[in-house]
């Protein structure tokens, strides 16, 4: 059986659409027709404002789960920190990876004026983000046990880690189905649903986890793991608000059950987008760990200066995370219309704001080093170290921001590898140099912070040729 809409995807100004009675096309034409037609950086800054509200939201669990597992006490508060970073990579890779697949797809879908691809999309995104919580599930309560003791946790402290582990990752499908559906959200164009249940999540977090963690009348006081049921109930809820409103009239997208059958062919538009991104994620983390482990050759000082400095990074990426996910949803609504030029002019205004963005952090911060090192440390050993990482790498944060934004540019196209592979290679440059730097030239951590420079500068440059290289598909089926 052939569906001709797949065939020969109609134009969504097209007047068989135009003309149809069904009063849900209206909300389609008016949001994509923003995203065909409406002025470029005006539209990229109204779509990205609201996912700023992600970067707080996220900073918001950071320092108030702090607070209140420091209140219980320091194997609490040791313990959650064993398991925090692994539930934020479940966060960030359902969010900005995987995710990053789900929204580039949509909205190509959508570009092509082609509706009914776009609602089984939504269907492929929920079975994907069931698999995924099955996968980080499964894996996290068998390992984490071995995991959380390799890191360090010992006694009360791994009691505590796993008190607090169990429940999120045994709850990670609430994260998973509501930041991949999310995401089919932000492809039709509309990026301030899924912030804000985001941010409602949070609000209700930090309302909750105190009183699930020390008990308030008929509540019992579950310790560490009532952090954890503070996470996972708002955003089952969450997940919740945003299953039923792909399901009301108010989406220009639906989410059906009935009748749908799995495809591969939109399993395999995903995750052509989504894998690299969530591989592309892991990376940018892991980096971090393997270039700290090198910089302890030096001693604990030079590690903790390197990491206080890098720390930084960690700002940028939502940074770029809010602009990227706009350009995801522009780049890709414009090149499944087939408006090529329209979308690498998009594509390349986006890059520039977040390597404008990212760039002048990074010249403030190397002119200034003590702005950003004194929020941590007072020790001046770790002050000097940092401020000599921020003086050397500082000034090409423009290059990070560079590759950062033009990652999203490759989702928004439909691709990711080429640009997930020059991220690997900025891993691999900046490593092996700097092994080379501390071990054969003998350049100590001088040595170390420009190689990491070098690796910045390299991942912009392979990035943007990765992406200057794309070419428009040949085929309506290539998109």
């Amino acid at each position: 059986m052939t569906d001709p809409s797949i065939a020969d995807p109609p134009s969504p100004y097209s007047p068989a659409l135009v003309a149809k009675p069904a009063p849900v096309t209206r909300p389609v034409a008016a949001r994509t027709k923003l995203l065909l037609e409406g002025p470029i950086f005006a539209t990229l800054l109204r779509l990205a404002a609201p996912n700023i509200l992600n970067l707080i939201a996220f900073v918001a669990v950071i320092i108030f789960d702090g607070f209140f597992l420091g209140r219980i006490g320091t194997d609490a508060l040791a313990g959650a920190s064993l398991a925090f970073p692994w539930i934020m990579l479940v966060l960030q890779t359902t969010n900005s990876g995987m995710g990053a697949g789900v929204s580039s797809a949509v909205a190509r879908a959508l570009g092509a004026g082609n509706r009914e691809r776009a609602d089984e999309l939504a269907f492929h995104a929920f079975l994907l983000a069931l698999a995924l919580a099955g996968i980080f599930s499964t894996v996290m309560l068998l390992a984490a046990p071995f995991i959380f003791g390799w890191m360090g946790g010992r006694d009360k402290m791994l009691v505590d880690a796993l008190s607090y582990a169990n429940v999120a990752f045994g709850g990670a499908v609430c994260i998973t189905v509501l930041n991949l559906l999310g995401n089919a959200v932000r492809g039709t164009g509309n990026m301030s649903l899924h912030a804000g249940v985001l941010v409602g999540c949070v609000i209700a977090h930090i309302a909750l986890a105190p009183v699930l963690m020390f008990g308030y009348g008929p509540f019992p006081a579950l310790g560490p793991a009532g952090a954890g049921w503070g996470l996972v109930i708002p955003f089952g809820v969450g997940s919740l608000i945003i299953i039923f409103y792909l399901r009301s009239s108010r989406s220009i997208i639906h989410l059906n059950f009935r009748g749908q059958v799995p495809r591969w062919a939109l399993f395999a538009d995903i995750l052509k987008v989504g894998v690299p991104g969530l591989i592309n994620t892991s990376i940018t983390n892991l980096s971090v760990v393997v270039l700290t482990g090198i910089a302890g050759q030096f001693g604990p000082e030079t590690a903790i200066g390197y990491a206080m400095g890098a720390r930084l990074e960690y700002i940028m990426q939502p940074i770029a995370f809010g602009f990227g996910t706009a350009i995801v949803a522009m780049v890709g609504t414009n090149w499944g219309a087939q408006q090529y030029g329209r979308a690498r002019q998009i594509a390349w205004t986006g890059v520039a704001t977040i390597s404008l963005l990212c760039g002048t952090l990074g010249l403030i911060v190397a002119l200034q080093p003590s702005i950003w090192l004194g929020l941590f440390s007072d020790d001046a050993e770790v002050a000097r170290l940092g401020a000599m990482y921020l003086r050397i790498v500082g000034p090409v944060y423009v290059c990070f921001g560079l590759g950062l934004g033009l990652f999203f540019v490759s989702q928004g196209y439909g691709r990711g590898f080429t640009a997930m592979i020059a991220n690997a290679v900025r891993l691999l440059v900046s490593a092996g140099a700097g092994l080379a730097a501390v071990y054969w030239l003998r350049l100590g951590a001088t040595g170390l912070f420009a190689a990491i420079a070098s690796g910045f500068c390299i991942y912009a440059a392979l990035t943007a040729l990765a992406v200057v290289r794309i070419s428009p598909p040949t085929t309506p089926s290539a998109q």
